[in-house]
């Protein structure tokens, strides 16, 4: 007599049938003693180590590979002069501009230009031939931000003067006239052009949370990036880059990284009529750090903390928070979530 045959599925059938209770199951196992963990083996609060590899690309004057996971993404720097009568709303000054900062240098004239692109192929729904997703120009939005906010750079790299004598430029200039006799021999600098770095990320593979890869990507790349020393040829009226001279290394401030985590509840996403007589119950959630695609499909709520430890003996300095949907994430959820975020940090520092 023939024996039945077993009626137990898979692991994979089980989770493309019922991809919620597949991951509530292994999150909220029957027995007590068996610890909490994901479908991919990692604890809710363990992220994928990140390998990082610069000066990867020949002709870009600083690059880098980040892979997390199954996610990795090129980010290739490139830097290319621009004048200030090219500015439409340059502001002119002489010397260090006073009149401004070096952040709103950077902001107002657009020397940073960030884009991101998502290949074909990188994951199942991003096919050849069409637009550029939401997803890739929200990331590049963000990265745009976040290399503003977090003044990782300083707009004093990207100057290029042209150091005036002491009688050149001066006829008209009543300020000069009333100068002592002491600063008639200091000569002047002016700023005739910028260096403008256009940021340029691809994503060759995506298996969840991107922008965590992306940023340290550019972070990477821009530590990786030199750029030739740029002078004012006041004859020829153009910037000219010295080839006798070793290329300049960027200032980059601290060493910023972000941490993303996606929200996990116990119970299934809800419509919108059942979910206002919850009275607010929030029930058993878990914060998966750097989630993965099958994680992101499930989750309606994702938090990122940006953080920086670079500066010894200082605080953890909160670079910037963001949140996106859910209800569940507050105040004291963040603050625990603030003490992950540094462990984070300290394995893109290990990876550097």
């Amino acid at each position: 007599m023939a024996t039945q045959s077993s009626l137990t599925l898979s692991s994979a059938t089980f989770s493309k049938l019922s991809p919620h209770p597949y991951l509530l199951a292994n999150l909220q196992p029957p027995d007590a003693s068996t610890p909490s963990s994901r479908t991919n083996g990692r604890q809710p609060t363990q992220a994928r180590l990140p390998a990082i590899n610069t000066s990867s690309l020949t002709h870009a004057h600083g690059s880098a590979v980040v892979r997390t996971g199954d996610t990795t993404v090129i980010c290739g720097v490139r830097g290319e002069t621009l004048t200030t009568l090219q500015i439409p709303n340059y502001r002119s000054s002489l010397s260090s501009p006073s009149d401004t900062t070096s952040a709103d240098e950077l902001r107002d004239y657009d020397l940073l230009v960030p884009n991101i692109e998502l290949a074909t192929g990188c994951a199942p729904n991003f096919l050849p031939g069409v637009p550029p997703t939401t997803l890739a120009q929200t990331l590049s939005t963000r990265v745009y931000s976040l290399l503003h906010s977090s003044s990782v750079l300083d707009a004093e790299d990207l100057r290029i003067y042209h150091e005036k004598s002491d009688g050149e430029g001066q006829e008209g200039d009543e300020d000069m006239q009333d100068s002592s006799a002491e600063d008639i021999d200091i000569p002047m600098r002016e700023v005739k052009a910028y260096w403008v770095l256009y940021i340029d990320l691809l994503f060759i593979s995506l298996d969840g949370n991107p922008f965590d890869a992306a940023w340290a990507a550019v972070v990477a790349a821009l530590r990786d990036t030199k750029l030739p020393r740029a002078y004012w040829d006041a004859d020829r009226e153009m910037a000219l880059c010295s080839r006798r001279e070793a290329a300049i290394p960027l200032s980059v401030s601290g060493l910023p990284v972000a941490c993303t985590a996606a929200v996990f509840t116990a119970k299934e996403r809800l419509k919108q009529s059942q979910s206002r007589n919850t009275g607010g119950e929030k029930g058993s959630f878990w914060m998966l750090v750097d989630p993965d695609r099958f994680e992101e499909s499930l989750c309606d709520e994702m938090v990122t903390v940006v953080v920086d430890r670079s500066i010894e003996g200082r605080e953890t300095k909160i670079l910037g928070i963001s949140k996106s949907g859910g209800t569940v994430v507050g105040a004291e959820v963040i603050k625990r979530f603030v003490k992950v975020a540094e462990d984070r940090w300290q394995e893109f520092r290990d990876a550097f």
